[in-house]
Formats: C-alpha cells, sequence, structure tokens
C-alpha cells in the first residue's frame, strides 16, 4: 500500500492517506466522468431519456463505438458552441469585476490568508438573466433554445477546456502559486485531481469563485431556460417544466443572494481547485444538475394546477428553510452568539483548536434552532428541492432522478468528511457536540 508523504497537505492525508483513495478512485474519475456527461446528454436528447435503450446501444454496439459515435464529432466541440462560451465567460469575468458591492472577508486558513471577494453575487445574476432574455426575445440575436440545440459540442467544449485548464492549475500550483496555501502530495494523478492551490487568482479572478459561482451556477439558470424554449417550441410549455425551472430559479437566486455564505463552505475553505471543484464546476455541473429538466423537454408531462401548485409550494418551502438553517449558523457565529434562535438565546458549545502556526482559536458550535435538530441539517431541506424539482418528470423513466440520487451519496460522503475534520479540529470539545447533537442528517434517524 502506498501512502503520501507525511509532508503532503492536510487535505491530502486527509482525504488520500490510502492508495485507494489516493490513485485509484481518482483516476477511475479521471477516466469515467468526461464520457459519463456526453452518455447522459446522449440518453436524454437521442434516446428518450430510457436507460434501458442507452443499455441495449451499448450492448449492440460495444462501449468505446457507442462513445467513439457520440463523442468523436463533439470532442472539440463546434466553432458556435465556442463563440456562445467565449462570450458567456467575457461577459461573467466583466460582471465580477465593475459591478459594484461589499467588500466580505472569507475565512483565514491555516497559512493565515484572508480571501476578498466583492458581494456583486445578485447583481450579476439579474443581469445574466436579463441580458440572455433581452437578446433572444426582443433584439432576436439568437433563439432561445440555442444552448440545447448546441448542448453536445457546449458539452465537448467545456470537457476540453475544464481539462487542460485543471493542467494549468497544476502547473501555476508548482510554480506560481498566489497564496501559502498550497503544496504537492507526491502523487501527480491526486495532485491533478485535488489540486494543489487552494486560492487560485489569475489576472485578478479568484479561480474557484468563478468556475463554482459565476461559470457553473450562472449557467445553470440560461440552461433551464433554454430547455423550456425548446420545449415550448416542440409541444408547448407544459405545467411540469414550468415547476421544475420555477423551483430551480428560486433555489439558484438564493445560492446568489448566500454567495458570501457559500465562500465560507467546505467546497471553498478546504477543496483545491482540481479536477474535482474544477472539472466539476465547468462540465458536471451543467450537464447533471441540469438533467431532470433537460429530460422534461421532449416529455411534457401535465401535472394539473393543483398539483404543480403543490410540488412549486413544497420545492420553495424546501429551499426557504434550507437558507434559514445557514443564516441561522452565520447570524449567531456573526454576533458572537448575542442572538436569538426561534425566540430564545442559543444553545452554544465553544470548540478549541490549534493553528498550524501554533496560535490558540476558538468557534462556537450550534446546538439549538436547526442545529439541534442534527449536525448537517441543511442537507435535508437541500434533497427534498432536488427531488421537488425532478419529481414533475414522474416516474417513468429512473435517469431524471440521477442528480438526487448523486447530490444524495455527495452529501452523505461529505458530512462524514466534514465531521472527520470537525474531529481532528476540535478533539475532545467536538466528541461533546456530537453528544448534544447525536444526528447527522435526519433528525431521529440519522
Amino acid at each position: 500500500m502506498t501512502q503520501l508523504p507525511s509532508s503532503a497537505p492536510r487535505e491530502s492525508r486527509e482525504l488520500g492517506p490510502k492508495w485507494l483513495r489516493s490513485t485509484v478512485f481518482p483516476l477511475f474519475l479521471l477516466c469515467c466522468c468526461p464520457p459519463f456527461v456526453m452518455l447522459l446528454w446522449y440518453t436524454h436528447t437521442q434516446l428518450d431519456g430510457s436507460l434501458l435503450k442507452l443499455l441495449r446501444v451499448l450492448w449492440n454496439e460495444g462501449l468505446w463505438s457507442t462513445l467513439g459515435q457520440i463523442w468523436t464529432p463533439r470532442l472539440l466541440g463546434s466553432l458556435t458552441a465556442w463563440k456562445i462560451l467565449g462570450v458567456y465567460v467575457a461577459v461573467e469575468l466583466a460582471l465580477v469585476r465593475v459591478l459594484p458591492g461589499k467588500l466580505v472577508s472569507g475565512p483565514i486558513t491555516a497559512k493565515g490568508h484572508v480571501p476578498k471577494y466583492v458581494d456583486n453575487g445578485v447583481a450579476s445574476f439579474a443581469i445574466t438573466v436579463g441580458l440572455f432574455l433581452t437578446c433572444s426575445y426582443v433584439l432576436h440575436l439568437f433563439p432561445a433554445s440555442i444552448l440545447y440545440d448546441n448542448l453536445g459540442d457546449i458539452l465537448g467544449c467545456c470537457n476540453v477546456f475544464a481539462l487542460l485548464f485543471c493542467v494549468v492549475l497544476y502547473l501555476k500550483g508548482r510554480f506560481a502559486p498566489s497564496t501559502p496555501d498550497h503544496g504537492l502530495s507526491g502523487n501527480p494523478i491526486f495532485d491533478y485531481y485535488w489540486g494543489t492551490e487552494l486560492y487560485p487568482n489569475i489576472f485578478g479572478w479568484d479561480v474557484k469563485r468563478f468556475t463554482n459561482c459565476r461559470f457553473g451556477m450562472m449557467g445553470w439558470p440560461l440552461l433551464l431556460l433554454s430547455y423550456a424554449a425548446k420545449q415550448q417550441e416542440l409541444y408547448g410549455l407544459s405545467d411540469s417544466m414550468m415547476v421544475a425551472v420555477g423551483i430551480q430559479l428560486v433555489y439558484i437566486a438564493k445560492f446568489f443572494h448566500w454567495e458570501t455564505g457559500y465562500l465560507r463552505t467546505l467546497d471553498i475553505m478546504h477543496d483545491r481547485a482540481g479536477f474535482y471543484i474544477c472539472w466539476g464546476c465547468l462540465v458536471w455541473l451543467p450537464c447533471v444538475y441540469t438533467s431532470g429538466t433537460l429530460y422534461l423537454v421532449h416529455h411534457p408531462h401535465h401535472l394539473g394546477t393543483p398539483l404543480a401548485a403543490a410540488i412549486f409550494g413544497l420545492g420553495v418551502l424546501a429551499v426557504l428553510v434550507n437558507y434559514l438553517a445557514d443564516e441561522q449558523r452565520q447570524r449567531v457565529r456573526a454576533t458572537a452568539g448575542q442572538t436569538t434562535v426561534w425566540g430564545k438565546p442559543p444553545r452554544l458549545l465553544i470548540g478549541h483548536y490549534t493553528t498550524e502556526q501554533g496560535a490558540k482559536k476558538e468557534n462556537l458550535l450550534l446546538a439549538s434552532g436547526y442545529w439541534g435538530l442534527a449536525r448537517h441539517f441543511h442537507y435535508l431541506p437541500e434533497l427534498a428541492a432536488a427531488f421537488l424539482w425532478c419529481v414533475p418528470a414522474l416516474f417513468d423513466a429512473v435517469l431524471p432522478y440521477f442528480y438526487f440520487i448523486f447530490l444524495t451519496i455527495l452529501l452523505v460522503d461529505r458530512s462524514y468528511r466534514d465531521d472527520e475534520r470537525c474531529a481532528k479540529k476540535y478533539g475532545s470539545d467536538w466528541d461533546e457536540y456530537r453528544k448534544l447533537v447525536p444526528h447527522r442528517i435526519l433528525p431521529g434517524i440519522y
């Protein structure tokens, strides 16, 4: 069994201490994820979203032959797709830089770096969606279905760019890091997969914020609108499409309202800028996160007003609870506990920890309100929202629920990772916190 050297960064030692996690698992994802997104797109657009039809094709044609037929024509995308991406990236880079907003700080890193951000996510979201709708429906520069019509080529472009960009990030972390929070594990496969820098910055743009928030998350609503436009063009707009798109737009609007909070989460604070995060946000997110709605394009189910309203209302409620849970914890920490939680003083435990430089620090661990129900309660309404924007596809096929299944696995795994980190960080204080809040995600059960 090979093991990462003791000089490896703390994140690398935590996540890849054994050969399986440091080499085999990353290599598996590096090889399987890029072709998977093409198969997912092909199945939804060419095989009626049927997993059984895909399995028949793979059985008759073979995996490599099928991938060759699907991917080869789109391996490098198309000129139209590159133009779309070029304009989109240029607009988003400009909005990050020119829109005003409050300057906020991210959490201080183990090496003492404090990231800075301009809080202009809501304005960027509104302008991006407004520009897309104006250019399509007012100026008639392109049909709103343009993203759906070119999705295969767009995914091909994104894939090529993301894989090469991750090489650039790997080399940058080795030879020109932006902050002291960088390092190598000694395993090039793991370093490419996990990344070599925590906060890379290129020409003044924060890489992780751009890939995660301003490319992946900002592209999500545009794809939804394009799918809805395509369904309207082909069949007329169904209430199932409106419900699915409506819940997701509420979720995405919530995300950008809370963007500075997201910049203090596990994704940003601990996950380095490599294939896992950057390729994931540049390719996996646009394809997989929208896949349930992509299925609806050719399946215009009509739910009826009562059912549609019920699903939409429950979806919005789930998004609201998810937001309130995150806001509750942030408010308690921002006020040093001098606030109320559900009308009462918060139940708090002080978590003591020591930085890599030997400094003694402490954090407030909230054990009441939503955070008294489960240590990762906020994952529950997020999963509920994801299920509710998938459920308008009804139950004729499994594939529209792939995102929900993937998200469940991701968040359960993340809850374990977060607990492991907190146990190492806070020691016996975390043991006490777990006694106060014994359940992980599902109150009273798990």
